[in-house]
């Protein structure tokens, strides 16, 4: 299964998702209903003074004042609750982090397990192409778990236990890490917060029962009053809700953690290392149990169980972990025996490694990737790239994609590594990525930004120019994609000075380059969400139909920039345009460069991005062949696909590693 049909499934799982929903309101209101219509009838019985022989208050099953006070009772506490937790996780990732007790990584961490965590997290996001995600460790969680929670790539964050990094070995972590970037690449982080709103709104009706069941009322003939049966009543009706949540939660996640589990398999080509995470469960005293009183609201998204033994195993979020690791490890045993003691100090010993600066020796194809290095120069070599490769990469990184990212990290200049992981040097970074190779206009710039901003981050930009103009185009993407986990961790303010500065610094040369805008583009569709400039997108196009100009837009802006000559830039387009696979009659005319300008791209680009993942599918695809009309994809011109593949949440491993 590919990264869109993966994406497709995690979308009607959602459909399914209503369903349940549905099922379960309706079945409740059914229940308080019965429940008020006793209510309503026993105080109407007490109520009633009639004669000796006057025929007693009957019971009517159907009453549709009852029923529409019950209904709307039903529906507002369960769509104000559900409402609620949503608003309150409407920043993402770091939202259902703080939740959990969850401290923030400091990137520049001395501390050997959470460096070990941070540098596993950092060589994934290369590998696979994505932003670095915000990172957090649940300092009071003894258990061995992980999750992975976000809205998009955009405000994804992942959480590990303090069991997690303290028991596993960096294998055992990286198969951990491995599972929770599938989820993050296969749409489901989405899916699982909406979850968690609808389970909280299934919650409240229990908690509002405890309310009633305590109301006493301040009148002594009222002491009898049915509130507090009524309270009772919620009470056995929040557990039916409780009852259908975690079926909605079972129904939603069990098979999803199996194709997890393989995905992250066949990303790190080692099923020893997540085989043995779930083994150390197994045999773990703590297992993968969460100590959180959320727990039970957020279990779904968790590498592990975390409430210990389902009651039934239809309602368990998660596979039994024998069935989890017979299906990655068919020759285990079946036998948990007891951690030892020297199996702890062996991690704790491997994770004091990750403080040493080493560089391993580079393997043969690597070396003719990287050239040697991440730095650009005669001595590098270019990959060769197909266009029919680019797209069944997407979402799909290989073993080979992984071991590139790890010597790549290791390749960086330490200059660059470093500034990557502090927010207000990151966004020098960003600067020194804009700045001009003129020196007159440079210095100009330069200047204008320390006006800007802090003088030290413009000098921090100047001092920073001389290893980033010789960085390889490869490297450019996965240091931005790094930096923005530090940009996430600006102020307010900060991020306003610094959206501003980017504006103004890609203009500054009276032109923008079509990499310069995407460069700004990626920048602030993963930083928008956090500080409250944009909002998650929502699929709003289902056909290609109403957006075909916009994807002629993109075409004919990629055609242009691969030349100067009008039959080559006809024949660029004219190769990709057929892979829109655009209705019959729909014309797709090449746009002149001076219409499909970057305020073009930019309105064309956020329209694309609210498409269902069969059209982004087919845009790309078309992208590729645009760029490689020639017969070969250039670094640069990979690059530009890649970082437009980005804006609209379609992640691409760097290309022409396993050329």
């Amino acid at each position: 299964m590919d990264f869109f049909a993966r994406q497709d499934q995690a979308r009607r799982k959602t459909k399914w998702l209503v369903l349940y929903f549905a099922l379960a309101v309706a079945l409740l209101i059914v229940a308080v209903y019965f429940v008020a219509l006793l209510a309503f009838t026993g105080v109407q019985a007490k109520q009633h003074h009639y004669p000796y022989d006057a025929a007693p208050v009957q019971l009517v099953l159907w009453n549709p004042k009852v029923f529409f006070g019950a209904t709307l009772g039903v529906l507002a506490v369960i769509f104000l609750g559900s409402a609620y937790k949503t608003s309150e996780l409407s920043a993402g990732g770091s939202a259902v982090a703080t939740l959990m007790g969850g401290c923030l990584v400091n990137q520049n961490t001395t501390d050997p397990n959470e460096r070990k965590l941070l540098n596993v997290v950092e060589e994934m996001s290369i590998a696979a192409g994505v932003a670095m995600p915000q990172v957090y460790v649940l300092p009071n969680e003894r258990g061995i778990n992980a999750f992975a929670a976000g809205h998009s790539t955009g405000d994804a964050a992942i959480g590990v236990t303090r069991g997690c990094i303290e028991m596993l070995s960096r294998d055992e972590l990286q198969g951990v890490i491995g599972h929770e970037f599938s989820h993050i690449l296969n749409g489901d982080m989405k899916l699982n917060l909406r979850l968690i709103g609808i389970i909280f709104g299934l919650l409240c009706l229990a908690t509002i029962g405890r309310i009633l069941l305590n109301t006493r009322s301040g009148n002594s003939r009222d002491r009898n009053s049915a509130l507090p049966l009524f309270g009772l009543a919620l009470i056995i009706l929040g557990a039916i809700g409780v009852f259908f949540g975690r079926l909605i939660q079972a129904a939603v996640s069990r098979q999803r953690e199996f194709l997890a589990d393989a995905s992250s398999v066949q990303f790190t080509r080692n099923p020893g290392g997540l085989s043995g995470a779930l083994q150390k469960i197994g045999r773990y005293s703590f297992g993968s149990k969460l100590e959180s009183e959320h727990a039970p609201d957020l279990c779904h998204m968790f590498f592990g169980n975390g409430l210990g033994l389902a009651m039934f195993g239809a309602m368990a979020t998660h596979p039994p972990i024998p069935d989890r690791i017979h299906a990655i490890d068919p020759a285990w045993d079946g036998k948990f025996p007891p951690l030892k003691a020297e199996q702890v100090e062996t991690v704790n010993r491997a994770a004091l490694s990750e403080l040493e600066h080493h560089r391993q020796p580079l393997p043969q194809i690597l070396d003719a990737i990287l050239g040697g290095a991440v730095v650009a120069g005669e001595s590098a070599r270019s990959p060769v790239i197909r266009s029919d490769a680019v797209v069944p990469h997407l979402g799909n990184p290989t073993p080979l994609h992984l071991k590139y990212a790890e010597q790549m990290r290791e390749a960086m200049p330490e200059s660059l590594r470093a500034t990557a992981r502090e927010p207000l040097d990151a966004s020098a970074l960003i600067y020194a990525l804009l700045l001009s190779r003129e020196e007159k206009l440079r210095g100009e710039q330069l200047a204008e930004i320390s006006r800007r901003v802090n003088a030290s981050v413009s000098a921090k930009a100047a001092a920073l120019f001389p290893d980033v103009s010789t960085v390889a185009q490869r490297a450019r993407l996965p240091l931005v994609n790094l930096a923005i986990g530090a940009l996430r961790n600006l102020a307010a303010d900060q991020f306003q000075q610094f959206s501003q500065t980017v504006e103004w610094l890609a203009a500054s040369d009276d032109q923008i380059e079509l990499f310069e805008f995407v460069l700004q583009k990626i920048v602030f569709h993963h930083l928008g969400p956090k500080f409250g400039y944009s909002r998650p997108a929502t699929v709003q196009f289902y056909t290609l139909k109403p957006l075909v100009p916009d994807c002629v837009v993109v075409l004919s802006a990629l055609a242009n920039v691969g030349s100067d000559r009008n039959e080559e830039i006809k024949k660029a387009f004219d190769s990709g345009a057929p892979f829109l696979r655009a209705p019959v009659g729909v014309p797709l005319e090449l746009l002149a460069r001076d219409q499909c300008g970057v305020d073009a791209i930019d309105r064309a680009l956020d329209r694309l991005m609210l498409a269902v993942p069969i059209i982004k599918k087919n845009l790309i695809e078309a992208c590729a062949r645009v760029v490689g009309a020639d017969g070969v994809i250039q670094e640069a011109e990979a690059e530009l696909l890649r970082a437009i593949a980005d804006t609209l949440d379609c992640p691409i491993p760097p290309l022409g590693v396993d050329a």
